[in-house]
């Protein structure tokens, strides 16, 4: 009865906004089944770093945190005078700098870092790291890999796209992502139109329900006025993807997938709580809309078995939280198996840099990859600088992550 009630609601606020029209027909149908978990698994085996070029072993002789204002670094250094560095997530490395300098680093000096690929799971395995499985631990590794691929890159003089596979593009289309839930309705689409105005993006996505939530929304009737009035500001032709959170039930979380249907969204991300596995299957398996899920995974396994069992539509690895370029492409040859996009998320700050080099290899990263800005401080840093156009970001075309001088950068850095 509470459902039936709240669906009434749904209804009646998108009625008042915009004339309900029938839910479209151009999603595709959705597969019930995917390639077997052995296949996933012989995929996700194979390696990723590319070696030739590298015909002499590059030591790892140091690896220290640093920072400067706002901004954590780490740089790797080799015993022949290498470097590389990568820009951590924030605001992780604020609380996980004793996990980075105590557990992390220690596992990989002097070691060889052609070996990055077995290196991970060496690291993982480090003094039980294991034990600490999860985000916490994972994106300490991700700044190590990182640092270590743009120290590699720049010894080959190639790109970090060009060291992990063949580089399929050279600009990625861009949707630019509200991380909001203060905002009344009216805020929202002021914010909104901010963010496209800034980003210049074709596409968007704005926060649905209360995060976390167990249905309740972050102010009342804020989702269902929202949903309809995003389509109707920002018209048919734009792309839009709503993100739940994981705010709700499968109940209420179909619910809300309609009315997403029913003007045209382009996916559902994370419907139910995130590792509610079958529950964020029944909602995909009921929805038309495409469901996408993985932000919170770092679990090769539950990816695997995600992909396998199709819990989602699309899989999202976020490139910190999930340990990596190398670990997140495995994903999304797992997920190309399946013929499944890999659409990354971003935990903002500088993770727009490493999502580009992500989609510029990646077979199938669906059609617009997550933006939440970031160009106007990091922007300077590259040359031939990132450029936006017409809703297509270009991929950094110098060595390594393409930061034009490390050394500028980190002059006033100090050891964090």
């Amino acid at each position: 009865m509470q459902l039936k009630r709240r669906q009434l609601m749904i209804g009646a606020v998108a009625a008042a906004i915009r004339p309900a029209r029938a839910a479209p027909s151009s999603y595709p149908a959705k597969p019930r089944h995917g390639p077997s978990m052995d296949d996933l698994a012989r995929v996700a085996a194979l390696p990723v770093l590319k070696r030739d070029g590298l015909n002499t072993p590059v030591i790892i002789h140091s690896i220290e945190l640093l920072r400067a204002d706002t901004d954590y670094f780490v740089r790797v250094r080799s015993t022949d005078g290498a470097e590389g560095l990568s820009v951590c997530n924030p605001p992780r490395a604020d609380y996980l700098d004793r996990i980075f300098k105590n557990l992390v680093a220690p596992a990989f000096l002097k070691k060889d870092a052609r070996d990055l690929d077995a290196l991970l799971w060496g690291a993982y395995r480090y003094r039980d790291n294991y034990k600490l499985y999860g985000i916490a631990l994972w994106s300490p590794l991700a700044w190590v890999e990182m640092a270590i691929l743009d120290m590699l890159g720049r010894i080959r003089g190639r790109s970090i796209g060009q060291l992990l596979g063949d580089v399929r593009r050279k600009e990625i289309a861009v949707y630019v992502a509200s991380g909001r839930r203060d905002t009344t309705p009216p805020q929202e689409i002021e914010y909104l139109q901010s963010l496209v105005e800034k980003s210049r993006a074709k596409a968007l996505k704005f926060r649905l329900g209360g995060r976390m939530s167990r249905n309740a929304d972050a102010m009342p009737g804020r989702t269902e006025t929202l949903i309809p009035l995003v389509r109707k500001t920002f018209g048919d032709d734009f792309a839009l993807h709503g993100d739940s959170n994981s705010s709700y039930d499968p109940a209420h979380a179909i619910a809300i997938g309609r009315m997403l249907e029913e003007y045209s969204y382009v996916y559902f991300e994370e419907p139910c709580e995130f590792d509610a596995l079958d529950d964020n299957k029944k909602v995909r398996d009921t929805l038309s809309i495409p469901v996408g899920l993985g932000e919170q995974e770092y679990s090769e396994w539950r990816f695997r078995w995600s992909i396998a069992n199709r819990v989602c539509d699309i899989v999202q690895p976020d490139l910190f939280y999930y340990g990596g370029l190398i670990r997140s492409l495995r994903v999304a040859r797992m997920a190309e198996q399946a013929n499944m996009p890999a659409t990354v998320h971003i935990s903002g700050g500088f993770g727009f840099v490493y999502m580009l080099h992500f989609a510029s290899v990646a077979a199938n990263i669906g059609k617009y990859q997550e933006y939440k800005l970031g160009m106007e401080k990091y922007g300077a840093w590259f040359d031939p600088p990132i450029t936006v156009n017409n809703g297509m970001m270009s991929v950094p075309a110098g060595p390594g992550v393409g930061v034009k001088d490390p050394a500028a950068l980190l002059k006033d850095a100090k050891p964090a």
